[in-house]
Order: structure tokens, then sequence, then C-alpha cells
């Protein structure tokens, strides 16, 4: 005997999910339940008889009642515990030899109750389990620019209570490609509670300070600055101007034009304390007269030692910052001309750092380095405080097709 019967073309009419919540399992995962819900289903049926007799319609099929349970564990997104009961199904046949059919629906309804309630547990587990891909669009590792890229990755299993789920992740800077550690360690720090926002991100002074070890190590703090860079001013870059401080200069380099050279001479170090975060930079600055054909003659080298004020903010799904010169304290490091004062230079040492050095570093801050963020993730309602040792970032989140 040869028959067959299929069901195409399903469309969901209704769909509802009155009773549904997410709950935090504390050392274990999350807990999904969904009570009274229902679901209206219309499609095409077709029976196959004999090779002889055919019959197709449509139906209409109306499940309710319908509750499921489970627990997501983690830290691979798997189901387990599942738990789904299937109230009532209720079908109607239309079309062709329907009226018959309909005389047995009674005995249909319970077939497609036992066999939806069969299921549905593997058709969860098997979605949960679909998550996982999405979870792996956490940028565990994202390139910043072409220096250094940022890790993410999780230094622990996550910690689940009552009411969050707590994340430790490393959250360093690297040159590409060479995941050299810096010379110091992070320090460990708590969040403190808070509630008001859907996520909460902790991020060390450690972080920002391995990024200033890979852009120094990189080679990328350093800014040679001519004259073309000079605003329009009086005060040209030229060994007639720095000659009005230090007389030997124009004597031994008359009517040369000069060329800067401002280099980090170890990695920035930047603090956070309650409102405020401050940066201290070590830097030389060299001095260069050049000559005909570009040729460069050192002229002094001074050690500069900057304090900077520094304001941090969000930006999409980015940290950003701009930086404020406080004070600067120089020394003579080098003269290639003789002895000389160099508080003589401190104004135009200061004027060359605010009008050329800060905008250009602020350029680059204001471009933003990545938060961790999964997939097309908005962060809305977002708020930075300075605490000690770390900001906290609350906000909370928006997810994107």
């Amino acid at each position: 005997m040869s028959r067959s019967h299929s069901l195409t073309g399903l469309q969901i009419l209704n769909l509802g999910l009155p009773k549904s919540q997410v709950r935090l399992v504390p050392g274990t995962g999350v807990s999904l339940s969904i009570g009274d819900a229902f679901i209206n289903l219309h499609g095409n049926w077709r029976v196959k008889y004999l090779r002889i007799i055919q019959d197709s319609g449509s139906f209409d099929l109306a499940v309710s009642g319908l509750s499921i349970s489970t627990t997501i564990n983690r830290p691979m997104v798997s189901g387990v515990n599942c738990q789904a009961v299937v109230g009532s199904a209720k079908i109607r046949f239309h079309g062709g030899t329907s009226w018959l059919y309909n005389l047995f629906s009674k005995f249909v309804d319970q077939a497609l109750c036992s066999t939806l309630q069969k299921q549905i547990c593997p058709l969860v587990d098997e979605a949960i389990d679909d998550m996982n891909p999405h979870l792996k669009t956490l940028n565990v590792l994202a390139q910043v620019d072409k220096y250094a890229e940022i890790e993410y990755s999780m230094v622990e299993s996550p910690v689940v209570s009552n009411s969050n789920i707590d994340l430790s992740l490393k959250g360093e800077f690297y040159n590409i490609g060479q995941h050299k550690e810096p010379p110091f360690s992070p320090n460990p720090f708590s969040l403190p509670p808070q509630d008001s926002n859907m996520l909460y991100i902790g991020l060390s002074a450690f972080t920002i300070n391995s990024a200033g070890f890979v852009y120094n190590s990189a080679g990328a703090l350093s800014l040679y600055i001519t004259d073309d860079m000079i605003p329009s001013s009086p005060i040209r870059l030229s060994t007639r101007t720095f000659g009005a401080f230090i007389p030997q200069i124009a004597k031994q380099y008359p009517g040369l034009m000069m060329k800067l050279l401002v280099k980090t001479v170890k990695e920035p170090t930047i603090t956070f304390e309650p409102d405020n975060v401050t940066l201290q930079v070590q830097s030389a600055v060299t001095a260069y007269a050049i000559q005909p054909k570009s040729t460069l003659s050192p002229l002094f080298v001074l050690n500069l030692n900057a304090s900077v004020s520094a304001k941090i903010y969000v930006e999409g799904v980015k940290v950003a910052g701009t930086l404020t010169l406080n004070e600067i304290d120089m020394a003579l490091a080098k003269s290639y001309v003789g002895p000389f004062d160099v508080r003589s230079l401190n104004n135009i040492i200061l004027m060359v750092l605010k009008i050329m050095v800060i905008p250009k570093v602020n350029a680059r801050l204001e471009e933003g380095f990545p938060l961790p963020a999964i997939g097309k993730m908005n962060l809305v309602n977002t708020q930075l405080q300075i605490l000690k040792g770390y900001m906290l970032i609350g906000t909370d989140i928006q997810f994107t097709a």
C-alpha cells in the first residue's frame, strides 16, 4: 500500500507570548520560560493514495496553552533541562474531501499535540546552539590601526548571580602580530553595585597604558615639526627666531629654517583618580638646522616632562578622548652650540606643543578605540565615571539587523 501526505506553505498568522521570563541562575546560566503561548498557522495539505487518488486543500491550525522552559548554560551556549507542554492543538481542513478529514479531527488534534510536544525541545535546543556563531562576533581581537590591535578574550568563566553576569576580559593592546607584554601589570578592581543600565564596562588604567606601550614601541609617538606646519604668525621656525634666545645659533647657522623632532622616550602613563584623568609624558625635543640640500645639523636636545589632563568619552561603540596640556618641565640634555639657559625657550616650546603636537594627538584620539561588542550593537544612554584605577561605563544596548 502506497500512501503519502504532506503539509506545505506554512504561514504564521498569529503568535503570542503573554508570559515570558528570562532570569539568571547563579553558577549556571540563564533560565528561559514561556507560558500560555499560542500560535495560529495556515498552510496547504496534500494526500496521495495508490498513485490514483490525489486530494489537496488548505488547513488552519491553532495551538494554545504552550509552555516551554529551559536553561541556557555557558560559556558555550547550550540548552539543558528543556520541558515543553502543548495544551491543545486544533486543525481544520478546507477544500477537497476535507469534510471527511474533519470528521476525524479530534484524533488528528491529539496526534498533533503529541508530535509537537516531542519536537519543541529539539527545536529550542537547535535555536540556542545557533546563538554560538553570533557570540563569536564578540570582537575578541580587534584591529585598531596599522600599529595596534586590542584583545578582549575572557580570562575566566563568567560568574552568574541572581541579578547579573560578570565577564572578566583581558582588555590589552598589542602591536600587530606581536603580543609582547608591557613592563607593568594590571591591578585588580571590582565594579561597584549598579542597576540603572543594562551593561557596565570597567576599563582599567592598565588597558590605556598598554596602548601607550604599544605605540611607543612602534615608534608611532614621534612627530617632525616644520615651519610650514605653523599657522600664520610672526614667529617662524628658523635660526633667526631661536637666535633671539640662543645667539650662538644665529651666529653659527644664519638664515636657515629649522626642524623639530618631538619623540617620547618611554611609554606615557595615565592615572585615574575620582573625576580626574592625568597623563605623564616623558619626551625629547631635538632641534635641527636645515642646511642646503636638506642636510640636518643638530642644534640641541631637550628632555621634556609634560603633565596633561585628559577628557574621556564614549562615541558609538568606541572610547575616545582629548588632551589639554597643563605644564612642562624642560632640561637641556645636549647642546651642539654651547651652553644656554633653557628657560628662555619655555614659551616657544609651549607654543609648539599647544598649536601642533596636542592637536595632532587629539585628532587620533577622537577616532576612538573599540569597546567589546557583539554583532551590530549600539550603545545608548551611555554614562562614564572616572574612579580610582579605572573608568566605569554604564550603558543600555540596542541591536540592529
